[in-house]
């Protein structure tokens, strides 16, 4: 597993499809230089929406590459460049069915946790131009995944994903994406993925609400 490459970006304007204008930072830009990573951000990168993106429990987005020509495939376009999702590290040999939240990995010279899967939002689908882009997100559950940081440090495009530890093996973000799609098919799967203390408090309040 390895980081193909590193994506950066600040909020910009851009024209809304309904006349209207839309600030966002999804357009970022490929870095091959080493870039510091912080607890809740990556150096130089400044999500638009601070709401719903970055954070401490969302300072790195993960979009595998691996899923990028079947997008290609399933809508009919040429193949999307790296960091099409938004995404700040476009990665290789690591899916949806293999990162577990609460893994613990180093990357260069930081060490991270998987904290929560990512649900699409609507400037994902007007960055992809298909107002149906959400679901069809989530019912190919490629959505990719956020990282929190627990040591700082420099990464860089190439370095190698090495996994420290694996607490919560039953919990890979496929099937937390599931979970939070249907969350009253399994009700007792549900409570237990809001019981899991690495995930994040957002995904928890979302999984409890739910339930009510």
């Amino acid at each position: 597993m390895k980081i193909l490459t590193i994506q950066i970006g600040v909020p910009q304007n851009y024209p809304g499809s309904r006349g209207n204008t839309i600030t966002t930072s999804i357009y970022r830009n490929t870095t091959l230089e080493p870039v510091h990573l912080f607890k809740d951000h990556l150096d130089g990168d400044q999500p638009s929406n601070t709401k719903a993106h970055g954070g401490v429990e969302k300072a790195v987005n993960i979009y595998p590459v691996e899923h990028y020509p079947f997008w290609r495939d399933t809508l009919n376009m040429p193949l999307p460049e790296n960091g099409s999702f938004g995404e700040n590290f476009t990665t290789e040999g690591w899916l949806e069915e293999e990162a577990c939240i609460g893994d613990i990995y180093q990357i260069g010279e930081a060490f991270v946790q998987v904290s929560q899967p990512r649900q699409p939002c609507s400037t994902l689908a007007w960055r992809w131009g298909n107002p149906d882009f959400i679901r069809l997100v989530n019912e190919a559950g490629r959505t990719g995944w956020y990282l929190r940081v627990q040591t700082e440090g420099r990464v860089q495009a190439g370095d190698e994903i090495v996994q420290q530890s694996r607490p919560f093996p039953e919990w890979t973000i496929a099937k937390a994406n599931a979970t939070i799609l249907h969350p009253r098919a399994d009700v007792a799967a549900t409570r237990a993925l809001a019981e899991c203390p690495a995930l994040s408090p957002a995904w928890v309040m979302s999984l409890t609400a739910a339930l009510r």
